[in-house]
């Protein structure tokens, strides 16, 4: 199956500065892909290229199968994007707006109505298409940009900060919105908030210092990400002696004589446990820390960047 999305060795630089470095990635129909990155880690800019609005300086990106750089109208009928601050006219009504964005978006006429209220129903605007977008609460007018990004029914959703400004309880009306645009189309979530990743995402990436240092699906975090181990003694010790554990590459103290070791790849925990007890270190405690994704992203957004 043709993915929706398609990139191959992106790359972007702003006057001899490499934003973004050789992105390849893919994104298939029925999937939610959340896009994870601290400031400064070309999430933005790599959004803009996917979107059209900027040009890679190498590499190649395909919406579904069409070239973005060779055939730009085409492919962009495809996609709905809904940028971090939503391009609303505060002078027009919701109805007038969303009208508005059907025409730009080639809606043809006699399916413009209904284009019109299915996206206020998904998006909860029912209510409010004749008020003034300037008058709508900050929450409102997310809805709104949400709204215009899925009027013309894509088959590409790009969303970046979709729950900005919302309370709780539009929060989660904005995932199931979410979940049931997965139905027909794939999603593409960019936010800062690492549990509405794991409550609507499939599959996560990383990007940092403008590389791709992360891409696995949600399901398989706990398969292929070993576990710090948990230890704790009935005498003091100090780390270095922990770290001359097997299979240890540090040791780190959590207080009342509990550690967490980080292991290498083909520690074995059982082998721990035998030393530990061959010492006479009385040990109470031996169990996994399982790595969350807030423990990949901190791991792998807090190291050096490489230029």
């Amino acid at each position: 199956m043709e993915p929706l999305i398609k990139t191959e060795g992106l790359y972007r630089y702003f006057a001899g500065f490499c934003a973004v470095r050789d992105v390849s990635f893919e994104l298939q129909r029925g999937e939610v892909l959340g896009f994870l990155g601290p400031n400064g880690a070309g999430k933005s800019t790599t959004m803009r290229i996917l979107s059209g609005a900027l040009a890679p300086s190498g590499g190649q990106v395909r919406l579904d199968g069409i070239d973005l750089l060779e055939r730009p109208i085409e492919a962009k009928a495809s996609l709905g994007y809904l940028p971090e601050n939503p391009p609303l006219y505060r002078d027009l009504t919701v109805d007038e707006y969303l009208r508005f964005c059907a025409r730009l978006r080639r809606v043809p006429r006699s399916r413009r109505a209904k284009a019109l209220q299915q996206a206020k129903r998904r998006c909860g605007l029912e209510g409010s298409g004749r008020r003034l977008i300037g008058n709508l609460s900050k929450g409102y007018q997310q809805r709104v940009g949400i709204a215009q990004a899925i009027i013309h029914e894509p088959k590409l959703v790009i969303l970046d900060e979709p729950t900005n400004g919302l309370d709780p309880n539009q929060i989660r009306e904005i995932r199931g919105l979410i979940r049931e645009l997965t139905e027909t189309q794939g999603i593409i979530l960019s936010t800062h908030i690492l549990p509405e990743v794991q409550a609507v995402c499939d599959r996560v990436l990383i990007l940092h210092a403008g590389r791709l240092v992360f891409s696995e699906r949600l399901e398989n975090l706990r398969q292929h990400h070993r576990s710090d181990l948990l230890i704790q003694t009935g005498n003091p010790l100090e780390p270095a002696a922990l770290g001359e554990l097997p299979g240890v590459r540090r040791a780190s103290p959590l207080g009342d004589n509990r550690f967490r070791l980080q292991l290498d790849d083909d520690a074995d925990p059982g082998v721990i446990a035998e030393y530990a007890v061959e010492k006479g270190w009385r040990l109470h405690e031996l169990c996994p820390e399982q790595q969350g994704l807030e423990q990949i992203f901190t791991r792998l957004t807090t190291t050096e960047s490489i230029q």
